[in-house]
């Protein structure tokens, strides 16, 4: 199973875990094992159908451009990251 980095806004759900077990082998499978586990995971972490624009997702070190549909291996790492706004 993927390991999933959970962010510290979203540790609630898991019991204050930061780092919890889900099968899948994509990250909208990975969140949808996340969400049987920990309710109320998907609603805070994805916005419609996809994951919310303020969190990156990271797969094996790699920021993922396909976010919902990106592959996730049986070792992987999921990192939802919150996005950093702002500067001039």
């Amino acid at each position: 199973m993927a390991v999933v980095w959970v962010p510290a806004l979203l540790r609630d759900l898991t019991g204050g875990q930061a780092r919890v077990e889900a099968p899948g082998t994509t990250v909208r499978q990975v969140i949808a094992s996340l969400e049987a586990a920990y309710p109320g995971f998907r609603s805070r972490l994805c916005e419609g159908d996809d994951v919310n624009p303020h969190f990156a997702v990271v797969v094996d070190g790699q920021v993922s451009r396909l976010r919902m549909l990106e592959p996730v291996r049986e070792d992987s790492e999921v990192h939802f990251v919150p996005a950093i706004h702002g500067g001039t």
